[in-house]
């Protein structure tokens, strides 16, 4: 295991233990997570297929966000790339998703809220 991937396992995920009274916890489909893009008055809400989180190029995304906020971030994570830049990952996930399991449709209800 290389020094990147050890540093990964660190990176703690805090999700709400309740649903209840939390509308948009509940908006979030199955297999899918919420996470902020962006900084200041750019910061989007995106919600992504739990999958994203194996890709390389979310991993270094993730690893930008530990380096800007720490492994400890509470509530949901955020992603201080430009949202554009983000989108262009994104598609290039997508993509790439899409070549690989042209016949299943398994995260099709994700997206950006």
């Amino acid at each position: 295991m290389g020094n990147g991937e050890k540093n990964l396992l660190n990176f703690h995920l805090h999700l709400p233990h309740h649903q209840h009274g939390k509308k948009q916890v509940r908006d979030i489909p199955k297999g899918c997570l919420a996470i902020n893009v962006g900084q200041g008055q750019e910061q989007q809400r995106f919600v992504v297929p739990v999958a994203y989180f194996n890709h390389p190029l979310f991993m270094q995304l993730l690893k930008e966000a530990e380096e800007e906020y720490g492994f400890d971030q509470k509530g949901t994570i955020s992603i201080p790339c430009h949202v554009e830049e983000f989108r262009y990952v994104q598609g290039m996930i997508d993509t790439e998703q899409a070549h690989h399991h042209q016949h299943h449709h398994h995260h099709k209800n994700c997206f950006r809220v």
